[in-house]
C-alpha cells in the first residue's frame, strides 16, 4: 500500500482509488477486477451481481430520511488505459500501478495512473462503503470495457436498472457539467504481400519518432498534438528520393490513444547513406519546429542497425505512405452548434507492417451520426485505394445533449450554491456510456462530471488532488439534493 495516497483527502476516495490500482485492469482482461468489486459488495452485505457480459451492480437503500427520493445510478467504468513509455520496465498483466505525489498531482512511474476512472470509480466504492453519508437508495453500475469497444455499456440489458437519474463520474474537468458526447467507429485497414529480398549494396537503419506527449484521442485531439505515425509516415514519404526501402513499421498502440511513438526499420543504398540522413536531418529541424510548442520533447532518432534481409514490395510501399499521408487524422470539422467542441475527428492510431502484413488501426469519433460515417468511408476509400482491405466495428452511438434535462438544473443550482460561480455545461468530444446506456434506459435522466484529470490514455495522466476533494464535496451534496419521487 502506498501510505502517502492513502493519506490524501478525501481519504476515503483515495484508499480505494489505491486498492483499485493494485488490481491488473486492462480493457478486455477485468477478470481479476471484476472479482475485486464482487468481493467489496458482498464484504458489505450489499445486494451485488454480475450481469452476463461482466458489469458489476451493488444495490445499497436509501439512508433514513431519504427513502422518499428519486433512485440514483452512480456509474463508472473498471477498465483503465495501459501504456507505459518505452523505458519503463512494467508488466501490465501482472503489476499494480506505482503513484506518487507531485504537488497537486497523484502520477504513475512511467505509465497510466488510471484515474480514467479510477477516481470515479473509488468514490462510488466510498459511498458503498460509508456510514455517515445521506443519499437515495442507489444502484452502483461498474462497467467493463468501455475504453476499447464499450460492450459493457452495450451489453447491459433493459430492466436490470430501477433508477430514475444516472450520474456517470467519468468527465475530466471539474468545472464541467457533460450532457452529450460523442459516438465512434473502429476503422480497420488490412493488406497482405509477399516480402522481397533486400538489394546488394545497402545497410540498415532503424528510424523512431518519440517524445511526444500523447494523449486521450477524444478530449486533446484539438490540440494539434504530434501523431507518431503521421509524422514516421512524412519521413519515410520524402526518404523515398533516396531509394529507401522499408522493412518494418511499428508505430502506436490503443485506438483511443494518440500514438506517442513509432519505429521503422528501412535500408539504403549505400552510396546514398550521406543523403538520407541529410534529408532527415532537415526535415527533423523543420518538424520539430512546427510542433515545439505543443510537443517540445519530440525526438527522431536514426540508427544504423543490422541490415535486414526481407523489405515490402515496392507497389505496396508506393501505395502504404501515399494512403497514410492521405489519411485524415485529427480535427476533421468543429461543431456549428456547441463553441469549441470538436465535431469530428479520426485518430491513425496503429500502424504494423512485416511478417507480409499491414494492419492500420484508426478511430473515427463524431457527435454527428452522418458526419462520423462520412468520415469512416473517406478513410475506408483511401485505404481501398492501396488495395486494403477496409471493415468498421465497434460502433456506438453519441449522446445528444438535453438542455431541458431536470438533473442538470439541479446540478447547475448545486454547484453555483457551493462554489459560487457557474458551472460550464458542455458536450465533449470523448465517449461516454451514457449514449448507449440511454438506448436500452430511454427515461433515465443522465449527466456527467467528474475531477480535473489530464493527460488520459498516456503516461503523462494526473490527477489532481484539490480537484478531487471538489469533486467529492460536489458529489456528496448533489446526492443530498436529488428531487423527491
Amino acid at each position: 500500500m502506498n501510505l502517502k495516497i492513502d493519506q490524501l483527502e478525501p481519504t476515503a476516495v483515495w484508499t480505494h482509488f489505491n486498492a483499485l490500482n493494485a488490481v491488473p485492469r486492462a480493457s478486455k482482461k477485468e477478470e481479476r477486477v471484476i472479482q475485486f468489486m464482487l468481493d467489496f459488495g458482498k464484504t458489505l452485505n450489499l445486494k451485488t451481481e454480475k450481469d452476463a457480459v461482466g458489469n458489476v451492480i451493488i444495490r445499497k437503500p436509501a439512508t433514513p430520511g431519504m427513502e422518499d427520493r428519486k433512485g440514483v445510478v452512480l456509474q463508472s467504468h473498471l477498465d483503465m488505459v495501459h501504456q507505459k513509455n518505452n523505458d519503463t520496465v512494467f508488466d501490465f498483466d501482472t503489476q499494480g500501478i506505482a503513484m506518487f505525489v507531485d504537488g497537486d498531482w497523484v502520477k504513475a512511474e512511467g505509465t497510466t495512473l488510471g484515474a480514467d476512472n479510477g477516481v470515479g470509480v473509488a468514490a462510488i466504492m466510498a459511498i458503498l462503503a460509508s456510514t455517515d453519508i445521506a443519499h437515495p437508495a442507489i444502484e452502483a453500475l461498474f462497467t467493463i470495457d468501455e475504453e476499447t469497444g464499450m460492450t459493457g455499456a452495450k451489453g447491459l440489458q433493459g430492466g436490470v436498472l430501477t433508477g430514475d437519474i444516472l450520474l456517470n463520474l467519468d468527465t475530466e474537468e471539474d468545472t464541467e457539467i457533460d450532457i452529450g458526447c460523442a459516438g465512434g467507429i473502429d476503422v480497420t485497414a488490412e493488406l497482405k504481400y509477399v516480402s522481397e529480398d533486400v538489394d546488394a549494396d545497402v545497410i540498415g537503419y532503424q528510424i523512431t519518432v518519440k517524445g511526444l506527449h500523447g494523449g486521450h484521442s477524444g478530449i486533446e485531439i484539438h490540440k494539434g498534438l504530434g501523431n507518431a505515425n503521421k509524422i514516421l509516415n512524412r519521413i519515410l514519404f520524402e526518404s523515398q528520393l533516396h531509394n529507401v526501402r522499408v522493412a518494418t513499421i511499428h508505430g502506436g498502440g490503443l485506438r483511443n490513444a494518440i500514438p506517442r511513438e513509432a519505429t521503422a526499420v528501412v535500408t539504403v543504398p549505400a552510396e546514398n547513406k550521406t543523403e538520407l540522413m541529410a534529408t532527415v536531418t532537415q526535415l527533423t529541424e523543420v518538424i520539430k519546429t512546427e510542433f515545439k510548442t505543443v510537443d517540445a520533447g519530440l525526438e527522431i532518432v536514426v540508427e544504423a542497425i543490422e541490415t535486414p534481409t526481407i523489405v515490402i514490395p515496392v507497389a505496396v510501399q508506393y501505395a502504404l505512405l501515399r494512403a497514410l499521408y492521405a489519411a485524415p487524422n485529427g480535427v476533421y470539422r468543429m461543431s456549428a452548434d456547441f463553441a469549441d467542441l470538436v465535431e469530428t475527428s479520426n485518430n491513425v492510431a496503429r500502424v504494423e507492417v512485416g511478417d507480409g502484413k499491414v494492419s492500420i488501426k484508426c478511430l473515427t469519433r463524431s457527435s454527428v451520426e452522418s458526419s462520423k460515417m462520412d468520415l469512416a468511408t473517406a478513410l475506408k476509400a483511401t485505404f481501398e485505394l492501396m488495395g486494403a482491405t477496409v471493415s468498421f466495428s465497434g460502433d456506438y452511438p453519441g449522446w445528444t445533449p438535453n438542455a431541458n434535462s431536470p438533473i442538470l438544473a439541479t446540478l447547475t443550482s448545486t454547484y453555483e450554491r457551493l462554489f459560487n460561480e457557474s458551472p460550464d455545461v458542455v458536450a465533449c468530444h470523448a465517449g461516454l456510456e451514457c449514449g448507449i446506456l440511454g438506448t436500452n434506459y430511454p427515461e433515465m435522466d443522465m449527466i456527467s462530471f467528474g475531477p480535473t484529470i489530464l493527460g488520459a490514455h498516456s503516461p503523462q495522466e494526473r490527477a489532481s488532488i484539490s480537484s478531487v476533494q471538489k469533486f467529492w464535496k460536489f458529489l456528496l451534496e448533489i446526492l443530498k439534493d436529488i428531487p423527491k419521487k
